[in-house]
């Protein structure tokens, strides 16, 4: 078995991170950190694990924990990780880190859309990010994965094949996204109380969210330069679900006339139809929240506008799974050379 130990287990990911690995056949949690609950019964914070889990919660302490597990998720604000990361921590144990502490590799850019200093700069290079779908290969050999987040694994996802093919102009590419409420957190803020989000919608972020340069960075390499995009994050009231609408042009072929639907959908094909997780959806059929809610699927599809000579792109995840936890046990899983879908065989749920 695979020991397992979760910092911030009291956090919507952390506690969805519990959910997933508790029915994960090769997997034993062995630590249930949160600094927010030392010592509370772990069921005590999340009643639907009552007779599931009976440890108590117990303090984020990275060295102790790593001589105990295989493994450490660590499901923590920005900073957290990169505070107290150590050479002698990544020697003990493989670590995927929920956060943004290493997803850029950058630290300036880091610290410029972050705010903070980056106190580990010397790990960015060595992180993996964790799309895997992507990355495969390099998060099998990882010591330190950077799991992506749910609007960053949605938007690229979304827009990747036609970006690696060369079919659309990156630089056009506007992204408009939207979130539950999940996607913020578990912490009390005014701006997520019920009588502010219910009837409610907004967007936030507005030409300054900070998985703007995250979104660049990933998409950049697929283009094979820099790009400079438009994110605009949006907050719906729902618990669960990101919807991510791209908007680009399209690159016209030689004789003027612009690519087809039957050749965006076999670019989309080329790099999903063996993937498990993108569900390339039939012509016509939209994207939906409702129809990935609790899995680990990403449903994508395209529309092309004749008129404009653009592209509509849509993505659907749920932010908790495939943009968060279930991204985050998939990547274990290829660390430690188990079936990529281990534990993470999801039904979405619906209603």
């Amino acid at each position: 078995m695979i020991k397992a130990g979760i910092i911030g287990a009291t956090g919507y990911a952390g506690a969805e991170l519990v959910r997933l690995l508790l029915g994960h056949k090769e997997v034993e949690i062995k630590w249930y950190g949160s600094r927010s609950y030392i010592d509370q019964k772990y069921a005590s914070v999340y009643q639907n694990m009552f007779q599931l889990v009976d440890a108590s919660c117990m303090d984020d302490n990275l060295n102790e924990l790593a001589k105990q597990v295989d493994v450490i998720f660590t499901a923590t604000p920005q900073g957290f990780l990169a505070s107290v990361l150590t050479e002698e921590i990544l020697k003990q144990v493989k670590i995927v880190d929920l956060s943004a502490d290493y997803r850029i590799k950058d630290a300036a850019v880091y610290e410029k859309w972050y705010g903070i200093e980056h106190k580990s700069p010397q790990f960015i290079e060595e992180a993996v990010y964790g799309l895997c779908e992507i990355n495969r290969e390099k998060v099998k050999g990882a010591r330190l994965v950077a799991n992506p987040g749910c609007y960053t694994t949605c938007s690229i996802l979304t827009a990747y094949p036609l970006v690696k093919e060369g079919l659309i102009d990156p630089d056009t590419l506007i992204v408009d996204a939207k979130s539950g409420t999940s996607g913020a957190g578990r912490g009390a803020k005014v701006s997520n109380l019920f009588c502010e989000v219910n009837e409610n919608m907004k967007a936030y972020g507005v030409a300054s969210h900070r998985h703007t340069p995250e979104i660049e960075e990933q998409l950049g390499y697929a283009a094979g330069r820099e790009i400079v995009i438009n994110f605009t994050p949006h907050l719906v009231p729902m618990n669960r679900g990101i919807l991510a609408t791209e908007y680009a042009s399209l690159k016209r072929k030689a004789d003027g006339s612009l690519p087809s639907s039957e050749e965006i959908r076999a670019v989309y094909d080329k790099y999903y139809a063996e993937e498990k997780f993108v569900r390339v959806l039939d012509a016509g059929v939209v994207p939906e929240t409702k129809w990935v809610e609790g899995s680990n699927f990403v449903d994508i599809n395209f529309k092309i506008d004749e008129r404009t000579g653009r592209i509509i792109m849509m993505g659907a995840l749920d932010n908790l799974v495939k943009g968060a936890a279930g991204q985050a046990v998939q990547n274990m899983n290829l660390l430690f050379g188990l079936k990529e879908s281990e534990g993470l065989e999801l039904v979405p749920m619906f209603p």
